[in-house]
């Protein structure tokens, strides 16, 4: 069957010119055949990922082409605007990628806005509720390494699309033929008749406006004299963060230059994470020379911000995801008390792999903590219940530890522009009463207890990959540890019991100890990684540690 395919593809008069040299260079290699034909890319989490190339199982533009197709489908029943929202970022293709899923919706009688230059996952979220659009569409593969590109589809309330309406796209995929099923028109031509149009400027200004007006110390930027390096790692967030950094009144950044602009390669960094080291290493390196006050890092896609923290000492410090989450909480529950804007009955949401630690904080202000499961889509359900019931003021932040952060209803995902504002107007404020984000995370330690949030990943690469995994996860279920590391276990959460849990069936499982330990463990949703979190609570972070260690070493060999 594969071979069929692959020869078929290889006869085709194909568009673009990349493909066909490979699919020849390719010829003969069975293994590399099978690489590239025995599967699809599989529309999973409302989305595709892959590597880019030539095949039903590559990132090309007849993936794209046969993805949106499902997704006109699917749009062309929901009556309403018949609109779709395109944004796209610095990824090799993307803007072709994009250009590309506007000409299938066009042809298909949708009309599309697709924005005129790269901008990140919160600007698509905005325009698709700016638009009231059927959906939306974002071209990118997050942090993935360069050789990966992908595609997000959103719901018109701006949040992932939902498993059942995600579920209807993919049965539409199936009956559409990869290279002859899409209908499709050039961009240009989409443009001509009217059914492509760009996202106008004040879509921009109104993203820009509902951002800034979550400030929860307006006008405090701009006399703080805040030193900043920021990195977009070469991605999308370089113009709306430093838009609106620049009008809440920090002026003095730094960009390091050479991840200021959108290179698709990431020459600089294999991996363009903030939640991983290398990824901050040349910002780093310039804050210490510069003497900057902070120093940030956006990912491709804009939608997560991971920061280094100056210290006393004038060493830099990297900031969990999770002790970030619980800073701004922190920073947000009582700068609104302070100030008199805390709603009523407040409300913050994080996923269920989140520190603890943000539980006992919300307590403390009176903020009501929803715990959801993992995925920011979760994190955009709760907001669309306040909604409907009126009372959407009601959330004041939404966090999950892989560096997502949300602070007010206006997009439905994680926002780094929103984000990086937070961050650098926690740190203004600090640094004007004398203190510091690494004093007051060491005052917050000392408040509720030293937690530890970490997390592990194994890999599982190749086509057998997601069958071990698979394999892995029944037998935790089957035969679930007694105890772990010398500590017994006390329960046992089953995510894939929502009679239990109150939640939607997830593939998760967590592990309470006899110590107050917690151990989680998921697959991934986009990659071929079983990832475990740790949660401990020592006196001091060596205690705390030390009890990661342990547990880290009992559960390694029930993993392999």
């Amino acid at each position: 069957m594969y071979l069929d395919e692959y020869k078929r593809w290889l006869a085709a008069d194909l568009e673009d010119a990349d493909l066909k040299p490979e699919l020849v260079k390719v010829e003969g290699n069975d293994d590399e055949i099978k690489d590239r034909f025995a599967v699809a890319l599989k529309f999973g989490t409302a989305g595709l990922r892959g590597v880019l190339g030539a095949g039903t199982n590559r990132m090309n533009i007849y993936v794209v082409r046969q993805a949106t197709q499902g997704l006109a489908n699917w749009v062309l029943t929901q009556g309403g605007t018949q609109t779709v929202a395109i944004s796209y970022d610095s990824r090799l293709k993307s803007d072709v990628f994009a250009k590309t899923a506007a000409g299938v919706l066009a042809a298909n009688g949708i009309k599309v806005r697709i924005y005129d230059a790269l901008m990140p996952v919160p600007a698509l979220s905005f325009a698709t509720r700016y638009y009231n659009c059927n959906a939306g569409i974002m071209v990118t593969a997050s942090h993935n390494p360069a050789k990966y590109n992908g595609y997000k589809a959103y719901g018109p309330d701006g949040c992932q699309m939902t498993d059942d309406a995600a579920a209807i796209v993919y049965d539409e995929i199936q009956k559409t033929d990869v290279l002859t099923g899409a209908k499709y028109i050039s961009f240009a031509e989409g443009v001509e008749n009217g059914m492509i149009r760009f996202v106008g400027d004040d879509c921009k200004k109104a993203l820009y406006d509902a951002i800034e007006a979550r400030q929860v110390r307006p006008g405090l930027c701009k006399t703080a004299g805040l030193k900043l390096v920021y990195s977009p790692l070469n991605g999308s967030g370089l113009v709306p963060v430093t838009h609106v950094l620049n009008d809440m009144g920090i002026t003095d950044i730094t960009i390091v230059p050479e991840q200021e602009y959108p290179n698709g390669y990431f020459t600089t960094c294999s991996y363009p994470n903030p939640e991983i080291f290398e990824a901050l290493k040349l910002g780093l390196e310039l804050a210490t020379k510069t003497g900057a006050d902070l120093m940030l890092a956006t990912d491709p896609d804009a939608d997560r911000v991971g920061i280094a923290m100056k210290c006393p000492d004038g060493s830099y410090e990297l900031v969990s995801g999770n002790e970030m989450g619980v800073l701004l909480l922190d920073y947000i529950c009582a700068g609104r008390i302070e100030k008199g804007t805390m709603p009523k009955n407040p409300v913050a949401v994080k996923s269920i792999v989140s520190t603890p630690l943000a539980d006992a904080v919300a307590k403390h202000y009176g903020v009501e903590m929803r715990n959801v499961l993992t995925g920011f889509k979760w994190i955009g359900d709760q907001i669309a219940n306040l909604e409907a019931a009126g009372e959407v003021d009601r959330f004041i932040f939404g966090f999950e530890e892989s560096y997502g952060y949300l602070a007010g209803p206006y997009v439905r995902d994680k926002d780094a522009v929103i984000g990086s504002m937070l961050i650098c107007e926690m740190a203004a404020y600090y640094r004007s009463i004398g203190s510091s984000i690494k004093q007051r995370l060491e005052e917050i330690y000392a408040q509720y207890g030293r937690y530890l949030n970490k997390v592990d990943s194994f890999e599982f690469p190749g086509l057998t990959g997601m069958e071990k995994m698979a394999s892995i996860m029944q037998k935790l279920r089957d035969q679930p540890p007694v105890e772990l590391a010398g500590h017994k276990v006390v329960k046992v959460t089953d995510y894939k019991k929502p009679e239990e849990t109150g939640l939607p069936a997830a593939n998760v499982l967590i592990y309470t100890l006899e110590n107050g330990a917690t151990v989680v463990v998921r697959p991934s949703g986009t990659e071929p990684k079983i990832k475990t979190y740790f949660t401990t609570l020592g006196k001091d972070l060596a205690e705390a540690q030390a009890q990661k260690d342990a547990l880290a070493a009992a559960i390694e060999p029930i993993l392999k």
